[in-house]
């Protein structure tokens, strides 16, 4: 049986999982996807964070290039207005957007995540998709 974050040895080992209602299984599926799909947003905000640090890496660059040409007045623009300005207002940047998500929304999310699993189904995972993978061999197995 898969628990937690441990992994069996192979799918078709796994032992059958507690008895549930389709109605459980859909709300156990339903929860793990949403966690899937919260671990895609910190994704989604990590590539946010490297794309804006790229943005800011090119802008000081030309700060200093412009500085070089003799337009200190462009370059101190860049330095002053967009250099040290958040990403969500002139205070948060890109990190703490990711980091309070994480440790918050995801954080809670896979918390309570484990715990229904842990009620639902012995702290099994996949549910639907073992169950699913078993009904599909035994038919191909009809064959």
């Amino acid at each position: 049986m898969t628990t937690d974050d441990t992994f069996p040895e192979s799918a078709a080992e796994s032992e059958p999982t507690p008895a549930l209602s389709e109605t459980e299984i859909e709300a156990l599926h339903e929860v793990e996807l949403g966690l899937e799909w919260a671990q895609r947003a910190q994704g989604c905000l990590l590539e946010f964070h490297h794309a804006t640090g790229h943005g800011m890496d090119h802008l000081s660059r030309a700060e200093e290039l412009l500085r070089a040409a003799g337009r200190d007045d462009l370059a101190a623009a860049i330095r002053a207005d967009l250099l040290p300005h958040g990403v969500v207002d002139e205070d948060r940047w890109s990190y703490d957007v990711l980091e309070n998500f994480q440790e918050s929304l995801l954080a809670e999310t896979r918390s309570l995540e484990r715990r229904i699993r842990r009620e639902l189904a012995d702290g099994e995972r996949h549910v639907r998709e073992r169950r699913q993978e078993r009904a599909w061999k035994r038919r191909a197995d009809e064959l």
